[in-house]
């Protein structure tokens, strides 16, 4: 039988200051359990041990605590960690610490599943079987940060939403997460830390620069040319790249924040010099910069990484165009957590 008890991590402070009020107790009460929830992330009332056993009891009585358990977790040979996070209803998503010399990044899952369609990515052959919580989010980002502090003895520094899922097709949530990651009562990281990736959806791009956020934006391009990229990504038709255009020409002149493309250079599908021309015309809109990205195979071998002199001819064509580009060497790619890799083999 269905629990008729409420997650307690969907109520706002002021609902639980008012619950405690309703109870006969102290509206106070509410401010410590909310930060036993998000500040220091407690999974079980039986934790918060500076609030009485009889109130502990009312909350085990009315609530419950839905958190995820990190059930498998494989350290890659270059220390990139994947954690395979089960979720309260048995569901299960991915997330990854990326260890640099400088920085760990969290790489973490909004969707189980995937909306879109991407064909060389093994999320997108999963079903979309739902939106992840803001706390579901907010909780991969808690224990990958204890996986940068334990392994890497320093905090995690920032973080990709470029796990599984499309997050601007689980927009309110993304952003509820988000709020809660940069809050005081949070983890108080800068949104300057954080990259939100979509494959293209105009009218969420233009949403979110209506909603003045903060964090950085990245998209998933790899064609700019729409009949390539609508045969890598079919749902290309529906959102065209003079859509995703007019979308990003409107973010940057709203936020004044440079866009980074992510793209990656396939033979035989996006290696000619025609489709370098058509992503040197499709940077010249809005100020950008390009992070090639090494292809990460997905066993059926259709998808295969362009050659070294190839990639040359795009950082030099860039380049020579003033455009900054990076070149991405994959990380964990010998425990599949690499980009586009994310599919549950677990």
């Amino acid at each position: 039988m269905k629990s008729k008890k409420k997650d307690i991590r969907a109520l706002t402070k002021e609902q639980l200051r008012e619950f405690f009020v309703s109870s006969g107790d102290k509206a106070f009460r509410g401010n410590q359990v909310y930060e036993w929830l998000w500040s220091k992330g407690a999974h079980s009332f039986e934790s918060m041990t500076n609030i009485s056993k009889d109130t502990r009891e009312i909350l085990e009585d009315n609530f419950v605590i839905n958190h995820i358990k990190v059930d498998q977790m494989q350290r890659s040979t270059d220390g990139t960690i994947k954690n395979a996070v089960r979720l309260h209803d048995g569901l299960v998503v991915e997330s990854v610490l990326i260890p640099t010399p400088s920085r760990t990044t969290a790489c973490v899952s909004s969707q189980v599943g995937c909306s879109l369609d991407c064909r060389f990515c093994a999320t997108s052959r999963l079903k979309r079987m739902r939106n992840l919580n803001p706390d579901e989010i907010y909780d991969q980002v808690i224990a990958i940060d204890n996986e940068s502090r334990l392994y890497h003895n320093r905090p995690l520094s920032n973080i990709v939403f470029m796990g599984m899922g499309e997050p601007l097709m689980n927009y309110n949530n993304v952003l509820k997460a988000i709020d809660k990651i940069t809050s005081p009562e949070g983890l108080g990281m800068s949104p300057k830390r954080i990259t939100v990736s979509t494959s293209g959806v105009p009218k969420m791009i233009k949403k979110m620069a209506d909603d003045e956020v903060r964090f950085k934006l990245a998209v998933s391009l790899h064609s700019a040319i729409d009949e390539v990229r609508t045969n890598i990504m079919p749902f290309n038709e529906n959102f065209p790249l003079a859509d995703l255009k007019e979308a990003l020409e409107y973010w940057y002149e709203k936020t004044k924040s440079r866009i980074t493309y992510e793209y990656v250079v396939w033979e035989g599908i996006n290696d000619r010099k025609e489709d370098i021309d058509a992503l040197l015309r499709f940077c010249s809109y809005v100020p950008c910069k390009v992070n090639l990205i090494e292809y990460n195979p997905i066993d059926d071998g259709e998808f295969q990484q362009a050659s070294n002199a190839t990639i040359e001819n795009y950082i030099n064509a860039l380049e020579s165009r003033g455009f900054v580009v990076n070149v991405r060497r994959s990380r964990g790619k010998d425990i599949d957590a690499a980009c586009g890799q994310l599919a549950n083999k677990t």
